[in-house]
């Protein structure tokens, strides 16, 4: 019965909200290219669907490869920098002026860097820096927190570094590398929409182009129509890697 009830109330309250929205618009005559009501939009949505879709699925291609990349290099550097503790002084302050640097201000270089006529690898590469510090910084902190008795455990019985990494570390690491991993791919999602939104080209055909060209057009009920998609497919990323979360967070309590 709880589980009934908080599945149903954020639907009521949304909906909610969507009628309150739907009549302000319709009794003060609110023009359409202002803000339309949400019957336009779904109206808009309906008409679009396909090309939404598309588009969707092109901008969340790019963000997964990105998100791909960034966990490759950003684990692979916080399995490097966790074997020396002078290692991981030098690069961490690096890895945060990364982090801190607005993609919109390195964008440009990497449009020139990427080649104009590959819009695509400009947005994958840019999408990769904004979700990078997450998993370096979950993995470097799952790395590093490990249990001291079961330090001094392995050491009684004499680990190597491989099984000590393995069979110790690398599990104790988990929920901060799968915690990184949840965040990075929201990120993920962010930085190949602004990256689109920079790169200025339709070359890569994603949601941000959608908007990019309603918005010229004084379309602005296909401008939400592909916000909302692209808040769903964000949402469906989110839930997948919540699923991930626990299923993982089961095994090694297990474990």
């Amino acid at each position: 019965m709880n589980a009934l009830r908080d599945a149903v109330a954020p639907l009521l309250f949304v909906g909610f909200l969507l009628a309150v929205w739907e009549t302000a618009c319709r009794l003060n005559h609110v023009p359409e290219y202002f803000l339309p009501p949400p019957s336009a939009i779904a109206a808009a949505l309906a008409a679009n669907l396909g090309i939404l879709a598309s588009s969707g699925g092109r901008t969340l291609a790019m963000a997964m490869e990105a998100l791909a990349a960034a966990a490759l290099f950003g684990g692979g550097l916080a399995l490097i920098v966790t074997l020396s503790r002078t290692l991981e002084q030098a690069i961490r302050p690096l890895a945060t002026a990364l982090q801190v640097t607005p993609v919109v201000a390195i964008a440009p270089l990497v449009v020139i860097w990427m080649g104009v006529d590959h819009p695509d690898r400009a947005i994958i590469v840019l999408a990769a820096i904004v979700a990078f510090f997450p998993i370096f910084s979950g993995t470097v902190r799952g790395l590093t927190s490990v249990d001291p008795d079961l330090e001094r455990l392995f050491d009684l019985y004499g680990a190597r570094p491989v099984q000590r990494l393995f069979r110790l570390r690398l599990p104790s690491a988990l929920p901060f590398v799968i915690e990184g991993a949840k965040v990075a791919s929201g990120l993920s999602i962010i930085g190949a929409v602004v990256a689109e939104f920079v790169a200025g080209s339709g070359g890569a055909q994603g949601l941000a182009w959608r908007i990019l060209e309603a918005g010229n057009r004084l379309q602005t009920a296909k401008m939400f129509a592909a916000i909302m998609t692209l808040a769903l497919m964000a949402a469906g990323v989110h839930l997948m890697f919540q699923f991930l979360e626990q299923r993982g967070l089961k095994w090694w309590r297990g474990r």
